[in-house]
């Protein structure tokens, strides 16, 4: 089984795909502030919670989603249709750094910076994509304290991949934004974020036995030791959203 119908798979219940709950997803974007009939585009969208959350919250705004896996963008036009969204939202299957369709309102990239090869490449390649002070919701991971060995080692990640929070915004602003409100995701988010991943997971080897399930079990109890015995309170997460300032 491919690694990304592993991850398809494993945020089922959890189709947010960022430790983010629905509250909160609402809550950044009525920070937004959009004014009327704005664009909104949506970078490595998944399942496209994010756009419909969008959408759903401003009548006349239009929205472009892209990601690079099909399951994903399936997932999304079969809710936008179930939503009565669909008329409002164009799907684009295709790498990020392929896209061009003019200038948007407000440009999100959540839980997806490794499109672009990390944040701050990340947050130069959206603002080619705003208007004149458009807004970026970009979410990101960042240490929460600093990473022991075998952490990084369980993690495949190097001491500087991350930052501490302060300096993952400033990173971020080092872009050309400033950052006009960011929401930490609690460890009860974090939580149920993975216990969603690794459930549905596990739910899904156990209803499809056989090479498939046994991979997708194989999966899940190795991401969960990953989870619980290292980065569970190191790594934190973040969504900041930045207000492009040149």
């Amino acid at each position: 089984m491919e690694r990304h119908l592993i991850s398809h798979l494993a945020h089922t219940d959890h189709p947010i795909a960022a430790p983010v709950s629905g509250q909160t997803v609402t809550r950044i974007l009525r920070r937004a502030k959009l004014g009327a009939q704005p664009r909104v585009l949506d970078i490595g969208c998944g399942h496209g919670v994010w756009t419909l959350r969008a959408l759903a919250m401003h009548e006349d705004a239009t929205a472009d989603a892209v990601d690079v896996h099909r399951e994903g963008l399936e997932s999304c036009r079969i809710m936008a249709e179930r939503q009565g969204l669909d008329h409002q939202l164009t799907l684009h299957h295709m790498p990020a750094a392929d896209y061009k369709n003019g200038l948007y309102d407000l440009v999100m990239c959540v839980g997806a910076t490794h499109a672009y090869g990390g944040l701050v490449e990340t947050a130069n390649a959206v603002k080619e994509h705003l208007k004149p002070g458009g807004l970026a919701l970009i979410g990101e991971g960042f240490w929460e304290v600093p990473p022991n060995a075998e952490t990084l080692i369980t993690l495949g990640a190097e001491p500087g991949e991350y930052a501490d929070l302060a300096g993952t915004v400033e990173r971020a602003e080092s872009a050309g934004y400033a950052t006009v409100y960011a929401y930490t995701s609690e460890l009860s988010e974090w939580d149920d974020y993975e216990w969603s991943w690794t459930g549905s997971l596990l739910r899904w080897a156990v209803d499809h036995p056989g090479p498939d399930g046994d991979t997708a079990r194989a999966a899940a109890l190795a991401h969960r030791d990953m989870w619980l015995k290292g980065y569970r309170g190191v790594l934190g997460f973040v969504t900041l959203l930045l207000k492009r300032t040149n």
